[in-house]
């Protein structure tokens, strides 16, 4: 009987631990699972109505290259004998890159020179000919009655009559009236002689006649000079000098192709070839772009492309630099667009008001030009109006529907032009980024 007891005894105390066991194990599920539930919400955030800026922007990616590039060649074939650069290195205006053997090149300038000289020569011989009037045509005739000066007595073909000259003579000159026939078989003061020689009558003044300058034989050489232009000879020699001279500027011009110097200052890209390699006329040796001006190209889809407009700010974040904007400004909008799959795109280009230090060609931006911004006004974030113009207000006697008139509709705040008022509060789900 002693040892039921004991027995008894020890399975109660077993049973009365188990028991306790399970009250505590369940107690512990029980606080476990009411922490495990997230507090009680109404699902909603409430703001401040307040003053500010509102913008609306137009955000893309694009890559950094320079505002100019340019691609330098060779004016003349050749074989490279100095190759002075190299990708990546500054140079400056003027700094020569690369040169070819100007040997022929050299050579067809001084042979160029000659044939110029000789022109010249010979213009300058044509026109002292000319000036000295030995062989010379006439050109034209002066009016009817007007005196001229001949150095010699012309032919058949001279005038028929003389007019004297206020200049004195050395024989006198007849005077032949209207009444007065000098007889048979004697030339009258109105006609010259029928001779090729001697002097002409009177002072030697012809109207309507010869030209003056230079001596004209009797005769068949009139004959001769008409249908000749004067300074023939001249005007040879000036085609010559000319076409000499368009010879020696394209052999200079050659002759300063065989090195190709940096028009502006820049970074080298590209380099085509090195010392030893044939190179030909128009070929692309060096390309050079000048980082001092770069820009930032992009492109925008069409539903916002309308937007854009040349002047508009904008800002530039480097894909190195994430912690930094820096100031641009649209400078190029693409007329056109690209068919990018179903959608089309326009190209636009910003470039920096100042431009950073050590930016890389072909670098990724973010860019985030403005579109639109005013100051000064009301406005809540945009995830408070709803579709239907109204906003959830939040008051004390509780939640309130108002209408409200907005203005611009910005990116992350939408300006309020009426129905509500400054501290005013809204209910706005939660928008990230509300004013504080």
């Amino acid at each position: 009987m002693g040892l039921f007891r004991r027995r008894w005894r020890g399975r109660g105390r077993l049973a009365v631990c188990g028991v306790a066991a399970l009250v505590v194990i369940g107690t512990a599920v029980a606080w476990t699972l009411h922490r495990a539930e997230p507090a009680p919400t109404d699902g909603s955030d409430t703001v401040r109505v307040d003053r500010g800026e509102v913008v609306t922007a137009v955000a893309t990616t694009g890559t950094l290259e320079p505002a100019q590039t340019r691609t330098l060649g060779f004016a003349a074939d050749g074989t490279v004998t100095a190759d002075n650069v190299r990708p990546g290195d500054q140079v400056k205006t003027g700094q020569v890159l690369a040169e070819i053997d100007a040997t022929d090149a050299e050579e067809r300038v001084a042979d160029t020179q000659k044939s110029l000289d000789d022109a010249e020569e010979a213009l300058q011989d044509a026109e002292e000919a000319a000036d000295g009037g030995a062989g010379a045509c006439p050109v034209s005739a002066p009016r009817t009655g007007q005196a001229v000066e001949v150095g010699m007595v012309v032919g058949r073909g001279a005038p028929p009559s003389v007019t004297p000259s206020a200049s004195p003579s050395s024989q006198p000159s007849p005077s032949p009236t209207r009444s007065t026939r000098p007889p048979a078989g004697q030339p009258s003061a109105s006609q010259p002689p029928r001779s090729g020689g001697g002097q002409a009558p009177g002072s030697g003044q012809v109207p309507g006649g010869q030209v003056p300058g230079g001596q004209v034989p009797g005769g068949g050489r009139g004959a001769e000079c008409s249908g000749q232009r004067v300074g023939d000879p001249v005007l040879a020699a000036q085609q010559r000098v000319t076409s000499a001279e368009v010879a020696l500027a394209e052999a200079e011009d050659r002759l300063a192709g065989t090195k190709i110097k940096a028009p502006v200052g820049g970074k080298v890209l590209t380099v085509a070839g090195a010392v030893g390699a044939d190179v030909g006329t128009g070929g692309t040796f060096v390309t050079l772009a000048d980082v001092a001006g770069m820009q930032v190209s992009a492109d925008v889809p069409e539903a916002y492309a309308g937007r854009l407009k040349l002047g508009q700010g904008a800002t530039v974040t480097l894909a190195n630099r994430p912690d930094e904007e820096f100031a641009a400004r649209v400078v190029r909008v693409d007329p056109v667009g690209a068919a990018d799959g179903d959608l089309v795109r326009y190209g636009v280009v910003v470039a920096f008001e100042t431009v950073p230090a050590e930016l890389l060609v072909g670098q990724s931006t973010n860019v985030r030009v403005r579109t639109g911004e005013v100051a000064g006004v009301l406005r809540v974030p945009s995830t408070a109006v709803r579709g239907d113009g109204t906003v959830l207000v939040r008051t004390g006697a509780g939640d309130q529907v108002r209408a409200v008139e907005v203005g611009l509709r910005g990116d992350r705040y939408t300006e309020i032009k009426t129905g509500l008022v400054e501290g005013d509060e809204v209910v706005t789900a939660g928008v990230e980024g509300s004013p504080s």
